[in-house]
């Protein structure tokens, strides 16, 4: 998904001339899955390095997907380290198992603080947050 919004393809010019990404194009060939069909979602790091048009209708689109009740865990960036911060994959290699792959191609675009999260998640009926240790904010949120 992060890779599909970086697709000059999805790029388009407004009426202003500015160029912009075309949204609705990017979720008609991306994430497009019918309604209530996961109990879980693993959002690990993506808002942080999306464009921003796409952040919040992600996270609708995400709800749409969503079974009532079904749990998201999401992992943000709590301190700004630059746009050069490193991007990972992660990969569920086992059941105690995590691979971690860096990609240099992508820029941090922006760290979220809690009031950005609980606007970003305020459909959803619940919400906690998480400081860890290596100073990640975790969220918990229910459909």
């Amino acid at each position: 998904m992060l890779l599909s919004s970086t697709d000059p393809a999805l790029l388009r010019k407004t009426e202003d001339d500015s160029i912009t990404l075309d949204v609705e194009r990017f979720f008609a060939e991306n994430l497009v899955f019918r309604g209530d069909q996961f109990d879980a979602v693993l959002l690990w790091s993506v808002a942080d390095y999306l464009p921003e048009p796409l952040v919040k209708p992600l996270v609708e689109r995400i709800q749409s997907v969503m079974k009532p009740g079904g749990m998201l865990l999401g992992f943000f960036h709590t301190k700004d380290a630059g746009p050069e911060a490193p991007y990972h994959r992660y990969h569920i290699a086992g059941p105690d198992v995590l691979e971690l792959q860096q990609v240099p191609r992508f820029r941090l675009q922006r760290v979220f603080n809690n009031r950005h999260i609980e606007n970003l998640f305020q459909n959803f009926r619940s919400l906690k947050f998480f400081l860890a240790r290596d100073h990640t904010r975790e969220v918990l949120v229910v459909r």
